[in-house]
C-alpha cells in the first residue's frame, strides 16, 4: 500500500486460546523490508501496512490495550490509548475503553488517520554513490546518517541527499517519506544499501529481499574472543519486553538467523563477516549482544566496555563497528547479478589495524 493520502484500516481476529489458528491464518507472513538493521522507536507512518507483520499473541483474556500493544510492534501506549479513546478502535463494532478486556474470538477494526503530506526538501549533502543505472542506485552510507525521514528527524537524511541527486527519479515510489527504499541502515551502521528508481526495480528488489535471494554480509567488531571459527545464530527476535524502543530475543518473536565467520582474532576483540538470512530489526547487533559478543560502540546493545559514547570515541569510532561490505543482487530489468562491496570507513579500519 503506497498511497500516502489514505488512512490505514487494520482488522485483527482475537485467537481463542486452543483454538489452533496459525498466525498466517491472520496475516501475512513478510520480510522487514523497511527494517533492516533498522531504526527502533518510531511509530509505523504512511504506508506501513501492520497487517503485514507476524503478530505477538498475548495471554488472555487481556485488556484491550495491553493486547494491541503486544499485536501492533513499533507503537508506544499512549498511542494505542489514545486510538482506543477516540473512538477508533472498535471490538465487534462497539467502542471499548482501554481497560475493557477481549477473551478470544473478537474482530478489531483499528482506524488510523492519513499522514499530513509532507514535502520533503533536497539538500546538498555529499554521498558517496557506487553505481547507478536507470532504474537503481547503489550508495554507500556513512556511519551517522539516518537513512529516512521520520520519528521526528526530517534533515539531514540519505533521502534529502538523494533527492538533490537524483530527485526527480524517487519522485512517487515508495511514497513520500522514504522514496525509492528497499531496505535501510542503522544511523550508527556504514555501508552499501540499494534505492530504486522506478517502480518495477522497488517491487523485484523487495522481492529478493524477501525470498532471501540477496546477498547482504556485514564486517564488524565484536567485544570477546569468538571461539568458534563460523557457526550461525537461529534466535528469534521482538519487542525487548520492558524496552520498547528496543529488540531482543524474545521466545515468541520472528525467526531470525545470521551465519558468522571469524575473520581475526585479538585479546579483547573479534572481527567478524556476517550475513543475514533474514532482516529483522537491529538483527546482527542483537544477535551479538545475545550470544555475549555485542559489537564495539553500540551505545544501545553493548552491555561491556565500549558501549557508551565516551566509549566509543576513546576506539576513535564515528558510529558502532558495524559495516555493510557486501551486498549482491539481479538487475530487476537486465537479470544479470549485481555484486558490490566497500571497505570498512577508516575509523574502523584503524581500530581493526590495531586488534
Amino acid at each position: 500500500m503506497n498511497d500516502d493520502t489514505a488512512g490505514n484500516t487494520i482488522r485483527l481476529i482475537v485467537e481463542k486460546p486452543g483454538s489452533g489458528l496459525s498466525q498466517s491464518e491472520i496475516a501475512e507472513e513478510g520480510d522487514d523490508l523497511l527494517a533492516l538493521e533498522g531504526e527502533a522507536g518510531s511509530e509505523p507512518t504512511e504506508s506501513t501496512e501492520i497487517a503485514e507483520t507476524t503478530l505477538d499473541e498475548p495471554q488472555l483474556p487481556a485488556r484491550l490495550d495491553h493486547y494491541l500493544l503486544a499485536r501492533m510492534p513499533g507503537w508506544s501506549r499512549s498511542r494505542i490509548q489514545q486510538l482506543i479513546d477516540e473512538g477508533k478502535v472498535l471490538v465487534n463494532g462497539k467502542t471499548f475503553k482501554p481497560g475493557q478486556k477481549v477473551k478470544g474470538g473478537e474482530e478489531l477494526t483499528i482506524a488510523i488517520d492519513a499522514p499530513q503530506p509532507l514535502m520533503l526538501e533536497p539538500e546538498d549533502i555529499a554521498v558517496e554513490i557506487i553505481y547507478e543505472d536507470e532504474e537503481l542506485v547503489v550508495v554507500n552510507k556513512r556511519a551517522g546518517m539516518v537513512t529516512h525521514p521520520g520519528a521526528g528527524v526530517y534533515t539531514g537524511t540519505l533521502v534529502n541527499a538523494l533527492l538533490s541527486r537524483i530527485g526527480p527519479s524517487l519522485k512517487g515510489i515508495n511514497g513520500t517519506l522514504r522514496p525509492g527504499i528497499v531496505h535501510r541502515l542503522d544511523k550508527d551502521t556504514s555501508g552499501l544499501l540499494v534505492v530504486a528508481k522506478s517502480q518495477t526495480a522497488l517491487h523485484h528488489l523487495q522481492k529478493e529481499i524477501k525470498e532471501r535471494k540477496a546477498l547482504r554480509s556485514y564486517l564488524a567488531v565484536v567485544e570477546g574472543n569468538v571461539e568458534s571459527d563460523s557457526g550461525t545464530i537461529d534466535l528469534p527476535i521482538g519487542r525487548h519486553p520492558n524496552k520498547r524502543k528496543e529488540m531482543w530475543v524474545v521466545e515468541n518473536g520472528r525467526r531470525a538467523v545470521t551465519h558468522f565467520e571469524v575473520v581475526k582474532r585479538a585479546a579483547k576483540y573479534t572481527l567478524l563477516k556476517l550475513t543475514l538470512e533474514t532482516g529483522r530489526t537491529h538483527q546482527i547487533r542483537v544477535h551479538a549482544s545475545y550470544s555475549g559478543f555485542p559489537v564495539a560502540g553500540d551505545i544501545v546493545y553493548n552491555r561491556k566496555t565500549t558501549g557508551t559514547l565516551p566509549a566509543r570515541h576513546k576506539l576513535g569510532l564515528s558510529g558502532h563497528a558495524l559495516h555493510a561490505a557486501q551486498l549482491a543482487f539481479t538487475h530487476p530489468v537486465t537479470g544479470e547479478l549485481l555484486e558490490f562491496q566497500t571497505a570498512v570507513p577508516q575509523d574502523m579500519q584503524s581500530l581493526i589495524d590495531r586488534l
